[in-house]
């Protein structure tokens, strides 16, 4: 027989698999789509906000979103696994040291803010290693005629030449 945690735990996996929930932290700015029933229509009306806490309790997961709205604040708390809520947005991450910042509460204007966290894009780090020395590319000293062109020098006598025929094009056409 299965306990009530294992059902918990299979509805968690299955709402997951439908939804794609982005991973989010308390001090993040998140924007929540919540689907609304006015009679027959339904709606999409967005919550954006401070995330000031967060609860992972299996199914029973939740979290809290802040806002000022007309210089009042609102608070909003969601279930995370709820069919009401569309979508969640992370809009910016904040660089919070505390779980629950319920402080924010009692403040306002710019002691209210939240410093934003700057996350570093990691790429695929490439090595580059020396090329070592073989036989065939070490030209020996005495091999070398001092007289003749070596190959560099007749590129870069061609480069030359080239810029010159440019310039004297120009020069014609003004």
């Amino acid at each position: 027989m299965k306990t009530i945690e294992e059902i918990n735990q299979a509805n968690v996996k299955r709402i997951s698999e439908e939804k794609k929930l982005p991973s989010f932290f308390p001090g993040d700015i998140v924007k929540v789509g919540v689907r609304i029933t006015e009679g027959k229509r339904d709606r999409i009306q967005y919550f954006e906000g401070v995330c000031i806490a967060k609860k992972n309790r299996d199914l029973n997961s939740s979290f809290t979103v802040r806002k000022i709205s007309f210089g009042e604040g609102v608070e909003r708390t969601f279930a995370l696994y709820s069919p009401i809520i569309d979508s969640i947005k992370v809009i910016r991450s904040g660089k919070v040291r505390r779980a629950k910042l319920y402080y924010l509460r009692d403040r306002t204007g710019k002691s209210a803010r939240i410093a934003e966290k700057i996350k570093k894009k990691i790429g695929i780090e490439v090595e580059t290693k020396p090329e070592l020395p073989t036989e065939n590319k070490i030209v020996k000293a005495e091999n070398i005629d001092p007289k003749k062109e070596t190959k560099i020098e007749s590129i870069e006598k061609k480069d030359v030449s080239e810029n010159k025929k440019d310039k004297e094009t120009l020069e014609k056409k003004k």
